[in-house]
């Protein structure tokens, strides 16, 4: 939905709103500090001036009698006043009345003078000189330093105002730059979410220097998305969630096709003796026989979309689990009585081990899926192993307070190929639906799932002592599972 349709702002405008927000606040906090400073400043300029005059002064010999003389030429047309300190300690010239009594005793101690003062009313500028046994004072309206201050301040508004202007264009070219990739990405994203593949240019940058021959190499030899780096990571997980789209839809197909190809050998059978039966083709002697070919092949299709449905909950977290305080020992020896049975069926021995040192092995987890656990991974064991050759399910405790359970058999055995598939969905299915006794080929896959929501770990070993293949469950001390009334 674009941000029009969702009435949210888009995120160049937010971008260059915050960019102006932070210039206009620059702006003001500057402007501030120069508009109370520019008196300071302008201030200590008139005193400067005022100062350097008073030395010229104080240099000049006689400066009573010029000062007599010609007054007016010294102060000019400024307003400045000049006053003359004589050896004496007294006063003369029309600024004297605005030296008090304690600035004329800093020029007798023949130190310079900076002060304020009095004149006619009006508050001056003071800057005093010694000179001989004397001094010069000088006085400038402070008037003069009000009108340079306004001056100052004036000068502000224009620089302060292009500043401003130029971080609100600056923002602007900032967020075009920021809010690019994001923007492509964004209609990548939805080009995924379409179904269409083998996107260009995911992060969509193009900002000066990016030419994609001067990125670099990526991580994996492919080219490097240009521009900055966080750009380049953003391409990066488009390209890898491309690709993992990629490998899940075609994961999908094969299971689909997989799927359909076994709910169509079962369907396929029970029509063709329905049909039989419907057109009475088979004798009065062999219907119970067919009757029974009818329910394994319903029992397989059954079993089949059960399968499909816990590994549906399991994947979509609708599993419920009961955590409670469960001893594993129990729990394995009743399921070790139910499989001795099933396997002598089978001519197949079959072995309980115990914890070595006996006792209780207890873990807080959910007894009923561990059961489920345990049978589902002694099915497959038993399906694969012999007549002659033995099925082992052994429990161990382990020194952090949780448990390992495995099952072992003697048949075949894994690859290192098929070690890592092992808990994919239907991958050892098809690799051996010709060569070996099958399920549903969803079995391993809903254990491993299982075992992950129980908060333990399933792992797999290609052969162990008894020839065939391990898979060992790790369950932890006490696992934080969703507590519910009712199982799924």
């Amino acid at each position: 939905m674009s941000a029009a349709r969702s009435g949210r702002g888009t995120l160049a405008r937010e971008l260059v709103l915050l960019a102006g927000l932070v210039a206009l606040v620059a702006v003001l906090l500057t402007g501030a500090a120069a508009w109370y400073t520019a008196r300071s400043g302008a201030e200590a300029r008139e005193r400067d001036q005022l100062g350097r005059q008073a030395t010229v002064l104080s240099r000049i010999p006689r400066l009573s009698g010029l000062l007599v003389e010609g007054e007016q030429l010294i102060a000019g047309s400024n307003g400045v006043r000049l006053a003359v300190l004589d050896p004496s300690g007294t006063l003369h010239g029309p600024a004297a009345a605005a030296v008090s009594n304690a600035q004329r005793d800093v020029l007798l101690a023949r130190e310079p003078l900076s002060a304020t003062g009095t004149l006619d009313g009006r508050p001056v500028v003071l800057e005093g000189r010694a000179h001989g046994s004397g001094g010069v004072v000088l006085a400038k309206p402070m008037a003069e330093v009000d009108a340079a201050t306004a001056r100052i301040r004036r000068n502000l508004v224009l620089p302060l105002c292009a500043g401003l202007a130029g971080a609100a264009v600056a923002g602007l070219l900032l967020a075009r730059r920021i809010s690019r990739p994001l923007v492509r990405a964004a209609a990548s994203a939805r080009r995924l979410a379409a179904g269409r593949r083998g996107i260009a240019d995911p992060g969509g940058y193009a900002g000066p220097g990016a030419a994609q021959e001067d990125a670099g190499p990526a991580p994996g030899g492919r080219p490097a998305a240009p521009g900055p780096a966080e750009v380049a990571e953003l391409a990066e997980a488009m390209t890898v969630l491309e690709g993992a789209l990629v490998r899940s839809e075609a994961r999908q197909r094969e299971f689909l096709l997989s799927v359909s190809h076994e709910i169509r050998t079962p369907l396929t059978t029970m029509r063709g003796y329905a049909e039989a039966l419907a057109d009475g083709v088979i004798p009065v002697e062999r219907v119970p026989e067919t009757g029974r070919v009818l329910d394994a092949e319903a029992r397989r299709l059954d079993r089949f979309l059960s399968d499909l449905l816990d590994l549906a909950r399991l994947e979509a977290d609708e599993f419920r689990f009961e955590p409670a305080e469960t001893d594993l020992v129990a729990l394995l020896e009743q399921a070790a009585g139910s499989w001795r049975e099933r396997c002598a069926r089978h001519e197949v021995e079959f072995r309980w081990q115990p914890p070595a040192g006996g006792g209780p092995v207890t873990v807080r987890t959910d007894g009923f899926r561990v059961r489920q656990l345990a049978d589902c991974l002694l099915a497959n064991a038993l399906r694969l192993t012999p007549a002659g050759a033995p099925v082992v399910l052994a429990l161990a405790a382990l020194p952090d307070g949780g448990a390992r359970v495995e099952v072992r058999d003697g048949g075949p055995g894994l690859t290192e190929d098929d070690v890592a598939v092992a808990f994919e969905r239907g991958a050892l299915y098809e690799r051996y639906r010709g060569e070996r006794p099958v399920g549903s080929g969803l079995g391993l896959a809903i254990a491993h799932r299982l075992a992950t929501r129980l908060g333990g770990a399933l792992g797999v070993l290609g052969h162990g002592p008894e020839g065939g293949a391990v898979f060992t469950l790790v369950l932890p001390p006490a696992a934080a599972l969703p507590r519910s009334r009712h199982r799924g």
